[in-house]
């Protein structure tokens, strides 16, 4: 199935194994199990998944806001572990979303909504103290918009959140040193407060582009040590303070460029 939608040509295609793949002009954005939707395929969509299932067991409700829906991975992983979870979306593109609907249904009584509005405009339209999580997962051109990196952003986000809410952003880097990703913790944890960063090696150190997984809270987040040594591939869990060490926070008004790689890199 294909759709031209705001984003670009949409399209669904089965895979050998089941599943279906989500594309933008090509460049794949989910991968969804309609049979079990709690098989996350996508690594780094796995790691979040780690997030979550650290924050509250299995079948608990809780309440998430998502920055970023594409064909909705993260929410129907939420909603098949937790049932009655309430969930929010903030997807710009209503027809991306329409088309995914169509293509790839969701449960019924899901608990999934989504707003067509972007994430910056919809977060500030949540209730203050709302929010168990709250997942930024959105990219432009394989690239994370740069307004929902910054300070300002990140206020909203805290605003929302609940005293023991947490954040968890997904990021891309691999430049040297990694200089997007340290003024990104250290903007998150200025706004949200400590926690940690998830990704392979070989990306903390800066030899390869790769997904960087941010993780902040009010409150102490949980260990996921043990979680990344068993996830194949494993990766390391890092203090976001060492990694922010003393970059400068990312504010709305700076003009700065976040970086863009291959969908291949970070889409894995």
């Amino acid at each position: 199935m294909e759709r031209r939608t705001a984003s670009g040509l949409a399209t669904v295609e089965a895979q050998h194994d089941g599943t279906f793949v989500l594309r933008i002009d090509g460049s794949p954005q989910s991968q969804v199990d309609l049979a079990d939707p709690a098989n996350l395929p996508f690594e780094y969509m796995r790691r979040i998944g780690d997030v979550v299932d650290a924050v509250a067991p299995r079948r608990q409700p809780i309440a998430v806001a998502h920055i970023g829906g594409a064909a909705l991975s993260l929410p129907r992983y939420v909603a098949v572990t937790r049932p009655r979870s309430r969930q929010v979306v903030l997807e710009p593109d209503e027809d991306l979303t329409d088309f995914v609907r169509e293509a790839l249904p969701l449960p019924k009584r899901s608990g999934i909504k989504v707003r067509p509005v972007t994430g910056r405009a919809g977060i500030t339209e949540l209730y203050d103290d709302s929010m168990d999580l709250v997942i930024l997962d959105a990219f432009e051109h394989e690239a994370v918009p740069a307004n929902l990196v910054t300070a300002e952003f990140f206020a909203e986000c805290a605003r929302v959140l609940r005293p023991t809410g947490v954040l968890v952003a997904n990021l891309i880097d691999g430049k040297a040193g990694l200089p997007f990703i340290r003024r990104t913790a250290a903007t998150v944890q200025a706004a949200i407060g400590a926690g940690v960063v998830l990704a392979e090696r070989k990306i903390l150190r800066g030899k390869g582009f790769g997904n960087v997984i941010v993780v902040a809270s009010p409150q102490p987040v949980p260990d996921l040590t043990d979680a990344g040594r068993r996830a194949q591939p494993p990766y390391d869990v890092m203090a976001l303070a060492e990694l922010a060490g003393k970059a400068a926070a990312l504010t709305d008004a700076e003009g700065f460029v976040t970086p863009q790689a291959p969908a291949s890199v970070f889409r894995s």
